[in-house]
């Protein structure tokens, strides 16, 4: 595959584990005389995200050497910079019958075969060192910790198939997996696209620095987290409409995509934000934002930490420019959206915002004022929270 036209995938290869219509038959075949792993919500999207390449260059969950080096050192063993841990964990009694060598059968929650894993090895490993090296953090009150603190502690690990790709039940017109967004750049003719990361509704503060970068490259990806996240965080349905009422009134229609991304949430911070740009350099942008506290939870990240940790990369080695951004706030003093490079104003005259504030206001009863998000957004968030419209 040449790449002249758009950004090279991360390890230069797009990966497609989606099996063939042949190997989907020999797997179905096989189906009721292979050994059965039952997948969490995390790894179903870790298995997607595999298959459509969205995890490029991996093609399975990690073996031990990979494993050891993305957690003390952020890259592959081949040397290739990778920031998370990609894993399937079971205990102990699930995988001791396993056999290295073997197919196992992969099914979803409901019990449903959706794939398939090729064992090349089973292997125990450290919790309290993935959490701390990955997390900064071994706190059972961190939700990426607790993840990992509480799933099973052997890691089975080999290529995989995803059995059949099948359209997203709630979003298939969004559903646009790596080769088909970089077709559409490509027919668009955008040779810079910035990907933008979120998994809460889009706010004022997003739409500013949105707009800022897309005032430098040719297209906006918008490409809103739909797997799973925090119990207390947005449902994907509403953030998703959100998204589209927005784009619908305040954006130039040609200038920007709007995709899913299936993948589930770490919440961890600083080498999240290295993971959410090499997941967008596979889909294709060539720039992505990254604003304060990207992809934190809570206190446990310093405020641009997430911007910081690309310092310890060469730019070469990630093959995507990160597109830093100050905290956006709302200036009374010029009544619109800036930041302290731009804004004259005092403290007292700034009004913050954040995922964090909208989502307590709504639980509160209360409906985000202007400042804060569009008024046609605030009001279908307070329909989905059932608050009514007219309160303040």
């Amino acid at each position: 595959m040449s790449y002249r036209d758009g950004i090279a995938p991360h390890g230069m290869q797009l990966i497609n584990r989606v099996a063939t219509p042949e190997q989907k038959q020999e797997f179905l075949d096989k189906a009721d005389s292979l050994p059965r792993v039952q997948l969490d919500e995390r790894a179903v999207s870790d298995l997607e995200m595999i298959a459509i390449g969205g995890f490029s260059p991996l093609s399975g969950f990690m073996e031990r050497e990979d494993y050891e080096r993305v957690v003390a050192e952020m890259r592959l063993a081949n040397g290739l910079p990778w920031s998370i841990p990609i894993t399937l964990s079971v205990d102990e009694a699930i995988a001791e019958p396993l056999k290295e060598g073997s197919l196992i059968r992969l099914d979803d929650p409901r019990g449903q075969f959706i794939g398939v894993l090729q064992l090349t090895q089973k292997y125990h490993y450290d919790k309290a060192k993935e959490a701390v090296n990955v997390y900064r953090t071994d706190d059972i009150k961190h939700p990426g910790v607790k993840v990992v603190y509480d799933q099973g502690s052997v890691n089975l690990a080999g290529p995989v198939w995803l059995l059949e790709r099948q359209p997203h039940p709630l979003f298939p017109k969004y559903q646009i997996d790596p080769a088909q967004s970089r077709q559409m750049f490509k027919e668009k003719g955008w040779r810079t696209v910035v990907g933008f990361q979120t998994r809460n509704p889009i706010h004022r503060a997003h739409e500013y620095i949105q707009k800022c970068a897309l005032e430098t490259v040719d297209g906006l990806f918008l490409h809103p987290l739909v797997g799973a996240t925090k119990e207390d965080d947005i449902p994907a349905d509403v953030r998703m409409r959100c998204y589209e009422i927005l784009l619908e009134h305040y954006y130039p229609q040609d200038r920007v995509i709007l995709a899913i991304n299936p993948a589930a949430m770490r919440y961890a911070g600083p080498r999240e934000a290295i993971f959410h740009a090499l997941v967008r350099k596979n889909y294709g942008c060539t720039h992505f934002i990254v604003g304060r506290d990207h992809a934190g939870v809570g206190d446990y990240y310093g405020t641009y930490d997430a911007q910081y940790i690309f310092d310890e990369f060469e730019p070469a080695e990630l093959g995507i420019t990160p597109m830093m951004f100050e905290h956006a706030f709302y200036c009374k003093r010029t009544q619109q959206m800036a930041t302290t490079k731009t804004s004259p104003s005092t403290p007292e005259e700034r009004v913050h915002l954040s995922g964090t504030k909208v989502r307590e206001m709504l639980r509160r009863g209360e409906l985000p004022p202007p400042e804060f998000s569009r008024p046609e957004v605030a009001a279908e968030l307070a329909k989905a929270m059932r608050i009514p419209v007219e309160a303040k």
